[in-house]
């Protein structure tokens, strides 16, 4: 059984990494360059789906579905736990004039997901406020979104509970410490720290750590920015989503509404060319919401992959180094999941679903 399990980089995945280890008996130390929960994981919108699921590989699915179903049940235990409400909420979500709605219809029965055709007036019936060009949707009335700054927070204060458990904020990784084909530490800002097992959870900045070890990792950041909206609660019923442009309801009546995709590096600056694109989409789908001044405007970097397939699992040639990274745009959708797999891996439990898709053995590229 392992005793110590050094975990780098505190977003949603290394905190639940954190918390499936300390479960299971074992003592976690964390490390975030930053401050917990401020990256992709606070940026992000929080529907808990692939903007369209019916695109993606098995692999991605497989996570996403098991994620799903576990949220309320995370939610419900770090409230009980913390006082903290993730606020997991199931608006159901609206897909507007899909060009192939068959497919999503086969997706959706092939993985016992309820999904109806519906018009566009009976989608006004839930949304009025939804703009007059749509002409028909699919419903899922299942989807949930996560309120992300709060599930951060929950399981900030969670952790924070147990004696186990520490964190080093402010503490950016200068390099790993590789000895004879084993992990041994991690250089940092603050000195040298000693661990046999490191899990990298790193999100858009894993492959820079493992560059100087002669690995090219295949994730990179992609910038997405967001605006967000104050109306009255209940003003915005379910979720909408048209041309990959999203809104998504808070329970206090605050609305989110992303998203760009940009291959701009390491730069998560919001710009106004975005602000004005996000408007426009707002007027084409919430006519009446375009009518309203958005209260915030923020950019995130999302940690791209290929296929959108995480990496999970043992870096090959480096015993004792692991990854649980390259979510893409569904980090919040399969983190639960990609942190469960990566603990059954870890402590020899059988994995709750095939984790060859994701294995960095099969999938890393020397330099």
């Amino acid at each position: 059984m392992l005793s110590d399990v050094l975990v780098v980089g505190a977003g949603a995945v290394g905190l639940l990494v954190a918390r499936e280890l300390l479960g299971s008996g074992v003592k976690v130390s964390l490390l975030e360059r930053q401050s917990p929960c401020r990256e992709a994981s606070w940026a992000g919108g929080g529907i808990v789906s692939p903007l369209y699921p019916w695109r993606y590989k098995p692999a991605v699915t497989a996570l996403a579905l098991w994620s799903q179903d576990f949220y309320p049940q995370l939610a419900d235990q770090l409230h009980a736990q913390t006082g903290i409400d993730p606020e997991v909420t199931r608006t159901g979500l609206y897909w507007l004039d899909l060009p192939n709605e068959e497919r999503a219809l086969a997706w959706a029965q092939l993985h016992g997901r309820e999904m109806h055709c519906v018009s566009a007036d009976a989608v006004r019936q839930q949304v009025p406020a939804l703009g007059r060009s749509y002409q028909r949707a699919l419903w899922m009335p299942s989807v949930a979104n996560v309120r992300n700054p709060r599930l951060g927070k929950a399981l900030q204060a969670a952790l924070a509970a147990d004696a186990s458990f520490t964190l080093q904020e402010q503490c950016p990784i200068q390099r790993l410490e590789v000895q004879g084909g084993k992990f041994r530490g991690v250089h940092t800002a603050q000195g040298f720290i000693a661990a046999d097992t490191v899990v990298l959870c790193a999100g858009a900045w894993t492959a820079e750590l493992l560059k100087p070890l002669g690995l090219t990792l295949p994730v990179e950041p992609v910038k997405g920015q967001m605006l967000l909206y104050k109306k009255p609660a209940g003003w915005l019923k379910s979720m909408v989503l048209a041309d990959g442009r999203y809104a998504i309801p808070r329970r206090d009546g605050h609305i989110v509404f992303g998203s760009t995709l940009e291959y701009e590096g390491f730069d998560k600056t919001p710009t106004a060319e975005a602000n004005q694109s996000l408007q426009a989409s707002v007027a084409e789908l919430l006519p009446e919401l375009a009518q309203e001044q958005p209260v915030a405007h923020w950019a995130g970097l999302r940690p791209s992959s290929p296929d959108g397939v995480p990496f999970i699992g043992p870096v090959p040639g480096v015993e004792g180094l692991w990854l649980n990274c390259g979510h893409f745009r569904n980090g919040l959708v399969m983190a639960p999941a990609s942190c469960r797999l990566l603990a059954d891996l870890l402590l020899g439990r059988e994995p709750i679903v095939d984790p060859a898709p994701y294995d960095p053995r099969t999938r890393l590229l020397a330099l």
